[in-house]
């Protein structure tokens, strides 16, 4: 069974748990690691013959428009992470409106393709936006993956539905949730780099196995590129919490997703799960 594989392209400054700490004016005079990233990670997809979507924010494609042409060119899906990294939840419908319109023009001009998919930052559509749903059929998108249903303190939908669904009806945009996996009467995520670097390997891989054989339905994963790079410029002035997930087995990940690439087959999100939709 081949499962979807993901990327949100997004540097390290613009983390949502980073947002108290950084200044968005401060973005462009820090120093960007995100190419350097991306490259790294088309060279672990390239290896393993794998395919992945990239769900990239429009103020990154603006800057490194040769960025968008290599995700391209090998092969692999892009997809719209909206514009500058902001929470659906804190716009406004108009606010975004224009960020994810935005965003789905620039990467289509720079990338030369349709693109049919967004993720919201740190998966902030639920009940108290769910207008935000409405906006995206409305701009053009044809799925989403924005749901994510776990409980957590930063997002989470925990009651939403765990697999591929419409939340406007029949005739709305498709939801790809995150793969999770109901244990002891909650929803674990079984996707996400954070996840995926703190716990063992063979915990993942159990979790996702379980998932493709118990309930026959492909996998969503996704990580970002700052994961892969323990070089990447320390906060300092964070609080416990965020520094521990931010920072736990960076150095790990490369190795880690080098076997699970080859664990699994992996293919695009539209490839995956669009034609039997």
């Amino acid at each position: 069974m081949k499962n979807a594989m993901s990327i949100d392209v997004e540097d390290y400054f613009q983390v949502s748990a980073f947002a108290p700490h950084i200044r968005r004016e401060d973005w462009d005079t820090l120093p960007c690691r995100v190419e350097r990233n991306v490259d790294a990670i088309l060279g672990l997809l390239d290896e393993a013959d794998a395919k992945a979507t990239f769900f990239t924010l429009g103020w990154i494609a603006e800057r490194y428009p040769q960025l968008v042409r290599r995700i391209v060119d090998n092969g692999h899906e892009l997809a719209s992470h909206g514009y500058g990294h902001q929470r659906a939840s804190d716009l406004t419908p108009a606010e975004f409106r224009a960020d994810i319109v935005r965003a789905k023009r620039i990467l289509e001009d720079l990338g030369g393709v349709a693109v049919r998919g967004y993720r919201a930052p740190s998966f902030s559509i639920n009940q108290a936006n769910w207008w935000a749903v409405e906006e995206l059929e409305n701009a053009g998108y044809v799925y989403s993956s924005s749901i994510y249903p776990v409980r957590h303190d930063h997002y989470g939908m925990p009651d939403a539905p765990r697999f591929p669904h419409r939340p406007n009806g029949a005739d709305g945009i498709l939801e790809l949730p995150p793969t999770t996996l109901p244990l002891l009467g909650r929803n674990l995520p079984a996707a996400g780099g954070g996840w995926f670097r703190l716990l063992p390997y063979a915990m993942s891989r159990w979790m996702l196995r379980r998932v493709n054989r118990q309930d026959r339905a492909p996998c969503m994963f996704y990580f970002h590129p700052w994961e892969l790079d323990p070089g990447q410029p320390r906060q300092a002035g964070l609080p416990a919490r965020t520094r521990f997930r931010h920072y736990v087995n960076l150095q790990r990940m490369p190795d880690r997703l080098r076997r699970l690439l080859n664990d699994f087959e992996w293919d695009r999100v539209d490839r995956v799960f669009l034609p039997a939709h």
